[in-house]
Order: structure tokens, then sequence, then C-alpha cells
């Protein structure tokens, strides 16, 4: 079972230089470049965002009110837990109208992979599982995940605020507990050459 623990993560410069952020997971196929990204951004100032062309991006405020994101001269007021998509080559800035957030943001490169971003509210009672090619993440309140598919009870281990459980077929994770869980799945395009 893979976790991903938030506080080990050291926050980077965006592209830009406009805010920081902390990469939770991503697959590169060479040195210098990456397929798809999943990044944790704290976006404390009005601005523009970094460009990614050829790539797409899922955007998910996950900590404060709202964000008003200008995609290629349309804007848009995203709310908190309400994934929003738009290309990566975009001509893209935001304005912070009730103060500070942070953002889940998801990038994959068009044509190779497909993500999705599902929130989820948890449950003491019903585990949520986490699939391979999924990752959950603890937006918040308290939980604790176990290996599934064991003979003998496990342990559960607790989660902190932003902790990522890499998901699994074999042994699937799963994930109880009370508060909101943040699950991105990163599909390859069918035809694609990965």
């Amino acid at each position: 079972m893979q976790i991903i623990r938030f506080a080990d993560i050291k926050p980077q410069p965006w592209r830009n230089g406009g805010g920081v952020t902390r990469e939770l997971a991503s697959h590169s196929p060479a040195a210098g470049e990456w397929d798809w990204r999943v990044s944790i951004a704290d976006v404390t100032k009005a601005g523009a965002y970094s460009a990614f062309p050829g790539m797409e991006r899922l955007l998910t405020v996950v900590e404060g009110e709202l964000l008003l994101l200008s995609v290629d001269g349309a804007e848009h007021p995203l709310e908190k837990y309400r994934p929003f998509r738009f290309p990566g080559g975009a001509e893209s800035f935001s304005a912070l109208p009730t103060g500070d957030i942070r953002n889940l943001n998801v990038i994959t490169r068009e044509g190779t992979f497909k993500a999705y971003t599902s929130i989820v509210e948890l449950s003491r009672k019903r585990a949520h599982p986490v699939f391979e090619g999924q990752l959950g993440i603890l937006l918040q309140g308290q939980a604790s995940v176990t290996p599934g598919d064991t003979e003998q009870a496990e342990t559960p281990v607790a989660l902190d605020r932003y902790d990522v459980v890499v998901g699994s077929d074999s042994q699937t994770p799963e994930i109880l507990g009370r508060g909101f869980l943040a699950v991105v799945s990163i599909d390859p395009v069918p035809g694609s050459s990965d």
C-alpha cells in the first residue's frame, strides 16, 4: 500500500513564478517532461497561469471559496469542489474575490491520457476503494486506509489532510472516515502508444 505524505513534499515555484505548487504524482516517459501530473497549488495573488501547450488541465478549488478563472477571455467562476476542464495552452488568468485559495491540478497530455476528478463524501461504515490508475487525496476531515483483499485484519493507517493513497487492483486500498476525498482517475486514451 503506497501513501504519499503531503507534509514530505517540498513546494516548488510555478513555471511562470506566480505561485507555488506541490507535485503529488506524475508520469514521465522521458527526463524533463511528463505525460501527466497531479499537484496542489497555493494561489495567493491574482495573475496569469503557466501555459502548457498540448496538455489538458482539470482544476478543482479545494480550499477557499471562489476562484474567478478567465480562459481565453471567457470568465468562469469556480466554486469549491467543482472540477473544471480547460486547454493547457489557453491564456488563463485568475482573480481571488474571496481571498487565498488552494487548487488541485491535474494536467494530462492530449491524446495520451484523460483525467477525471470526483469529490466523494467519506463514510465510517462503507469503505471507499482506490483502484489501479486512481489517486485518493484526503481533502478534509479524518480518515484511515487499509489494504483490501487481505486474509488478516490490517491495522488502519491514519491519513492527514492532502495525503495521497495510490490505487491498486491487488489489495485495493480502502478508505474509511468522515470528510471529503478527491478521487483522481488517469486513463490512457485508446490507441495512444502508452
